[in-house]
């Protein structure tokens, strides 16, 4: 991690889950670390949870991904205050539990979740390979996908997300291209972690003998990701907890 110290890193979805303890461990590693989420008070709450000098590298930022204007005008930000962003970390996601692709009136929830998994994390990307290009500078993405990315799993109630996240594994691949194309070094990573504790995991018994990642696990396959020499491109990364069946 020594050639980000000191570098900038957005990580979306960052007031709760993968994505705070993602911030945390960034700032630790010495990053500027900038936490875009519609909860941007609780970012700033992270800054309790480490020392001083990874807090003073901890900086908000309201965005919300389901909307353009919100990306665009955050990374804005970002390249006016920071000088630009090279680490994006896009793990904003959202389920919705409640319906089914075949319950009436579901348009606004599936839009949501297509909006927030997909869009958000297509326009995030845009908007850091647009500052990384101007710069010259050889960046990373990292997309925060899913084992659904890669399998059908039949969980109740999963709707849409399943789709949005075989949607990422392809926009990965897509992004990785067109990277390529552009005849840039950034680099383009998927971690698909199995069922994680966050906020997502509905309350109740339904989980309760369920084998578990911890957000702090998934954030190590990141670090690894991003650890790695110049030349190593990770494509992808799946991790799971021991036992689990999925």
């Amino acid at each position: 991690m020594d050639r980000w110290h000191g570098k900038v890193a957005i990580v979306t979805g960052a007031s709760s889950g993968i994505g705070a303890a993602a911030v945390k461990a960034l700032a630790n590693a010495g990053m500027t670390v900038i936490g875009l989420a519609r909860r941007a008070e609780r970012v700033q709450e992270l800054k309790r949870t480490v020392s001083t000098e990874a807090a003073n590298r901890i900086h908000a930022l309201h965005c919300d991904v389901t909307s353009e204007r919100s990306i665009v005008d955050a990374f804005a930000s970002v390249d006016r205050q920071f000088g630009g962003v090279d680490v994006l970390i896009n793990n904003a996601g959202v389920s919705k539990l409640t319906c089914t692709l075949l319950t009436p009136g579901n348009g606004d929830d599936l839009r949501t979740v297509m909006d927030t998994n997909v869009m958000g994390l297509v326009l995030c990307s845009r908007e850091a390979f647009r500052s990384m290009k101007r710069r010259q500078f050889a960046g990373h993405i990292v997309n925060i996908n899913s084992i659904l990315g890669h399998k059908y799993i039949a969980f109740p109630n999963l709707n849409i997300y399943g789709a949005s996240k075989y949607a990422v594994t392809a926009i990965t691949e897509t992004l990785r291209n067109d990277l390529r194309n552009e005849g840039t070094r950034v680099k383009v990573t998927s971690i698909s972690p199995g069922i994680v504790r966050t906020e997502m995991i509905p309350e109740g018994d339904q989980f309760k003998d369920t084998p578990m990642l911890e957000a702090e696990d998934v954030v190590g396959a990141i670090l690894y990701a991003l650890g790695t020499p110049s030349h190593v491109q990770v494509h992808e990364v799946i991790v799971k907890p021991v036992g689990e069946m999925a």
